[in-house]
């Protein structure tokens, strides 16, 4: 039984940028890791040319800013290497291979109890803290939805964490299913490696540049959010005129508010939308159902395909190893509370990574953590 002040679950960009904030303290910590090294969404999930949507200004990590020559968008190479710098100027020694199992407030002693299992030496691990990090992260599992005859398609299906070029799908019929950053990224990538790409477009989506998103959070600092919604609206229409006739269509609300109130992302348009003009790459509505290689959707309209990539995004697993966390986290592994009060539950019980914000949310969380933490031991010594 190890008995700790601070334990943090997940070596992610969250619980690194945790661990860094109270090392700032001096307050010992814990951190457990079910993979074999830190950041193994970033080093062995993403695609290979992911670049980090925001700029730089934005994706900082606390205390420590990217080198001066760093390009204003960071490709994913470039930030596995900040993580590693990050993790040798903190000195942050994470177990891995260590997955926790369950974690459960003891009311007695006032204290969380958690047990784990390490991997390397198939044994199991007990832990004992004051204070629990849930940091591992709204990635935590492949989100892969349920679709009528799924198992019966006869070619490969892939989530977009297994992804990595389109270099061996050219010439291939290939469905993405998914129309997020990842997905319209990808379905990018495979046409440009000549697959015959189509792309599944089921909810309304802003489609906005990088540079529209810059200057968009560059002004709410100081504009109310409807004003600066209006402006990037009206600068897409102009940049990319009316999408709707290419199955493209745009939400009510606008893409800073849609961010804000349910943490969905404006798409950054990386040349998809161009070749979707060009009929280069095809849009689809909702599937129906799959024969074989067949896929049927929601419009009658049936084409085969030799490849699905479900770019459907990432669950949060915390809930299945979490017990006693109802005070902060939903049925879903997510905060109940709304951003920006969403990183604090009861009994010593915080969340980092969790509140939909990007790494900019992570760097808040992070020093709001490590504050409150520093707070109520100042209080229980004091």
């Amino acid at each position: 039984m190890e008995n700790v002040v601070v334990l943090i679950i997940g070596a992610g960009p969250a619980g690194l940028a945790t661990a860094a904030c109270l090392s700032r303290f001096s307050i010992p910590y814990v951190i457990v890791e079910r993979e074999s090294c830190s950041a193994s969404l970033w080093r062995n999930r993403a695609y290979d040319r992911l670049k980090l949507h925001l700029a730089k200004e934005f994706c900082e990590l606390p205390h420590m800013s990217y080198p001066l020559d760093a390009p204003t968008y960071i490709p994913k190479t470039l930030f596995v290497k900040y993580l590693d710098d990050y993790v040798e100027r903190f000195n942050i020694q994470a177990k891995y291979l260590t997955s926790v199992e369950s974690s459960t407030f003891d009311n007695d002693e006032k204290c969380w109890s958690i047990v784990a299992h390490d991997m390397a030496k198939s044994t199991i691990v007990r832990f004992t803290t004051k204070f629990l990090v849930v940091a591992s992260g709204e990635n935590s599992a492949e989100n892969i939805p349920m679709i009528p005859g799924l198992q019966s398609f006869s070619g490969d299906v892939i989530h977009s964490s297994s992804y990595k070029s389109g270099k061996s799908y050219s010439g291939m019929n290939v469905l993405v299913v998914g129309s997020g950053n990842s997905g319209m990224e990808i379905a990018y990538d495979l046409a440009a490696h000549g697959a015959n790409t189509t792309v599944v477009i089921r909810s309304p989506i802003h489609v906005m540049t990088k540079e529209l998103i810059r200057l968009g959070m560059t002004l709410a600092r100081r504009l109310p959010l409807n004003l600066v919604d209006n402006l990037l609206v009206m600068a897409a229409n102009l940049r990319f005129g009316d999408l709707s006739r290419y199955g493209i269509r745009r939400p009510k609300m606008g893409p800073m508010t849609l961010k804000s109130k349910t943490g969905r992302s404006a798409v950054i348009d990386v040349g998809t939308v161009g070749l979707i003009k060009k009929g280069i790459i095809k849009v689809q509505g909702s599937i129906s159902k799959i024969m074989g290689d067949i896929v049927e959707f929601q419009c009658s309209k049936k084409i085969s395909f030799d490849v699905i990539v479900f770019a459907t995004g990432y669950k949060s697993t915390a809930n299945i190893w979490l017990k006693n966390g109802e005070s902060m986290l939903n049925g879903n592994g997510l905060p109940i509370k709304e951003y920006p009060n969403h990183w604090k539950g009861e009994n010593g019980l915080y969340c980092a990574g969790l509140g939909r914000r990007g790494l900019a949310g992570i760097a808040a969380d992070a020093k709001n953590i490590a504050n409150d933490i520093k707070s109520v031991i100042g209080a229980m010594s004091g």
